[in-house]
């Protein structure tokens, strides 16, 4: 009885404290540090689809796991006890529902509910959403929702389409086109012939698991990536887990890989041809003498994109022992049968996996105006990487390129309640982050891979100024964030 008295008391009509946007890691890591740390905030998390989990409930292609540990992916509150240290998507699904569970922020999900606009207006220091609810029967209305606050939550890329090139001559292939973003359910690869494109992480994870699938599998890339083997179970976290307690032996494991990927990142980042040298190294010896380097040798310098992980090396054990095949070509055309190189080979194939990347978005897409004047993201600049320069009472998660994402999720969750805390100690009801003039305007995110660049027009940009960079740095944005001013200049409370 009591517990559906607060629900009734949570979704009372008047304006929320907090409206949080997606229930993926993020999402859910927000509701949980509110819960906890501001237990009288009303929120609700609003999420599009119907269930929890993001990334990790739409991605449904085989394989599909992600490329950094669950001991920075995972948040520092929730050990991950899995055995596996590069888990699986369905393991990553199930961390985040537990979480949910747990904290109680299960409760204050609306399923269905897509943000299509939001609006402030600063007589009434409030945001008014315009939210799309799909309801479990299909139908589709609107309704309108007020908040005082608003967590966007809703990842970086789009949900309705991934990023497709056209290729010449689609149209003649007999067989099957499919993006991983949307992988047909209970396709059966056995004994079919595919061709991967795409040299990224989602090529990376597809092309031996279709292999252990039976099927005849090769990755066609235009352009090598940078790859490399990691251990699929962290040994020294399990032995630490048999000699002390499960919170202590997490954290430790936890830091390890933290101080060792800032390490390794900074290594690259400074001597970048030693690191170069090293990681072709070590790809030498996974894949033997009889595979051509010229398939592992990039053109750009480590960490001028993301590396990609290979548990165990399982995609270098399948091609040594020559059950799937790498191709380095561009392609001339798709032909009834498979695709023609411009070298002038033709691939058989009877699927073709178009894994060419994500299409990323800025703030899920949602229309924002402030005071009736529409908000150009890209012509804003982020306060520390989370808040949009001149919009009002709006947080934002963006994760790390070099790291787990669920590290800068957690720091911006904790500083939202942080800055929530001192609003209502200063009696403030508004906070916004002036630009300053002076800065100068760089691009949000330093990196060179396609689906950054062709983003670059969407994304907010960052300055050179210290309250106005985007730190690829957990350490730093440790301090800055967690214990750094909040009266710094440049939040104004009102």
């Amino acid at each position: 009885m009591q517990k559906q008295q607060e629900q009734q008391e949570l979704f009372k009509p008047e304006p929320l404290d907090v409206i949080i946007v997606g229930a993926g890691l993020s999402g859910i890591g927000a509701g949980r540090a509110l819960s906890v740390r501001c237990p009288d905030k009303r929120f609700l998390i609003l999420e599009r689809r119907n269930a929890i989990g993001g990334t990790w409930d739409l991605f449904r292609y085989p394989g599909v796991r992600s490329d950094s540990d669950m001991y920075t992916l995972g948040y520092s509150y929730k050990p991950w006890t899995g055995r596996k240290a590069i888990a699986d998507g369905a393991d990553i699904k199930r961390y985040i529902e537990e979480i949910a569970d747990e904290s109680g922020v299960i409760h204050h999900v609306r399923y269905g509910h897509q943000v299509i606009a939001a609006s402030w207006n600063s007589d009434e220091a409030l945001w008014t959403l315009q939210v799309r609810i799909t309801g479990t029967d299909g139908q589709v209305h609107e309704e309108t929702l007020q908040t005082r606050f608003l967590s966007m939550c809703s990842g970086y890329y789009s949900y309705d389409e991934g990023y497709r090139p056209p290729f010449p001559n689609e149209a003649a292939f007999a067989g099957q086109i499919i993006h991983p973003q949307f992988w047909p359910e209970g396709l059966d690869c056995s004994g079919k012939r595919i061709v991967v494109i795409g040299s990224g992480a989602t090529a990376v994870t597809l092309v031996p698991t279709l292999a252990e699938q039976g099927a005849q599998v090769t990755m066609l890339q235009r352009s090598p990536g940078y790859v490399a083997s990691r251990p699929l179970v962290d040994g020294i976290a399990h032995t630490l887990q048999r000699w002390l307690p499960l919170p202590l032996a997490y954290h430790l494991t936890r830091w390890k890989n933290i101080l060792l990927g800032q390490y390794f990142y900074r290594l690259a980042r400074s001597k970048p041809a030693k690191a170069r040298q090293y990681l072709l190294h070590l790809l030498q010896r996974q894949v033997g003498s009889d595979v051509d380097m010229r398939h592992f040798s990039p053109s750009y310098n480590p960490w001028d994109e993301r590396l990609c992980a290979v548990p165990d090396g399982d995609l270098f054990h399948m091609l040594r022992a020559r059950r799937v095949e790498i191709v380095t070509d561009t392609i001339e055309e798709f032909t009834a049968s498979g695709i023609r190189l411009a070298s002038g080979a033709e691939l058989p194939a009877d699927i073709i996996v178009t894994a060419t990347g994500l299409k990323l978005c800025a703030l899920g897409d949602v229309q924002l105006t402030v005071d009736g004047r529409p908000v150009n993201i890209s012509e804003c600049m982020a306060y520390k990487g989370m808040l949009l320069s001149d919009v009002p009472n709006l947080i934002l998660t963006f994760g790390y390129t070099n790291a787990s994402w669920t590290l800068k999720a957690e720091l911006t969750a904790n500083y939202l309640t942080r800055l929530l805390r001192h609003m209502d100690r200063r009696g403030a009801c508004v906070v916004v982050a002036r630009r300053d003039p002076t800065a100068t305007a760089k691009p949000f995110i330093d990196f060179t891979s396609g689906y950054v660049q062709r983003a670059a027009h969407l994304l907010p940009r960052q300055g050179d100024k210290p309250a106005w960079q985007v730190n690829q740095n957990y350490l730093k944005d440790k301090y800055l964030i967690q214990y750094g001013k909040l009266d710094d200049g440049v939040l104004h409370f009102q």
